[in-house]
């Protein structure tokens, strides 16, 4: 990095693993790749405590402007997007780690109108979706004809809400959902958010077009969360 560039300004919303991992990379190798991280805002900012410093912990999500952020990085869960993602384009960019929030017509509505009244884009992380670039460039070119994404975990691994919270488990390997993503991002909102990635890269299919299957898998081992990933600021433009 040019000793005489400004550094980009970084905030980051939400303090889980994945939130963890990204705020201790900016703190230890933002400088040098130009980064400087200016806040961590947490549900629970006990969360926080001990492990960020006190001048970089913000306690209320409404007074991020006063921290002038350049990108606002949300890694929490998609009700935030729902609920502050307009009011956060009024003051910065915005990468979505929870591209399930999009599902919801009104949400994508609000944040497309805020990113072109605030001229503030809007990014989407593509998480676990390798290839995405390839969906993209196939879909533009008018040679994607259907979509379909299979997303299998070890139940433990599931997060879901509503009807789908209460379908058993059949054997060793349950076809929990199956149908367009955006009937599911709304009862699997953690569990969905590559898929609603694969919707949002091809757009001609879309939330309506892109099917989504969902697998309760008792053969997969469990695992953590896989924080750390590099791909999440390695993300698409969400036009």
């Amino acid at each position: 990095m040019a000793l005489d560039r400004v550094p980009r300004r970084v905030g980051v919303v939400g303090y889980g693993r994945l939130g963890q991992s990204l705020v201790s990379h900016l703190l230890t190798q933002g400088p040098e790749l130009g980064l400087e991280l200016v806040f961590v805002w947490n549900r629970d900012p006990g969360r926080m405590k001990g492990s960020v410093p006190p001048s970089l912990q913000l306690q209320n999500l409404a007074a991020l402007g006063e921290r002038h952020p350049d990108l606002v990085v949300e890694v929490a869960h998609p009700k935030i997007i729902q609920e502050s993602g307009a009011q956060i384009l009024r003051c910065a960019n915005l990468l979505v780690g929870s591209p399930s929030a999009l599902a919801d017509q009104a949400t994508e509505h609000q944040l497309l109108e805020a990113s072109h009244h605030w001229n503030h884009a809007v990014f989407v992380a593509r998480g676990a979706l390798w290839g995405i670039e390839d969906i993209t460039r196939l879909d533009a070119a008018g040679g994607l004809q259907s979509l379909r994404v299979t997303m299998a975990t070890h139940p433990d691994g599931l997060r879901l809400e509503g009807p789908l919270a209460a379908v058993p488990s059949t054997g060793c390997r349950t076809v929990l959902y199956e149908g367009p993503i955006r009937g599911l991002c709304p009862f699997a909102p953690r569990n969905s958010n590559t898929m609603a990635a694969a919707a949002l890269a091809a757009p001609s299919l879309g939330f309506d077009g892109v099917v989504g299957v969902l697998v309760a898998d008792l053969r997969l081992l469990p695992a953590p969360l896989q924080a750390g990933d590099p791909s999440l600021l390695r993300s698409r433009l969400f036009p």
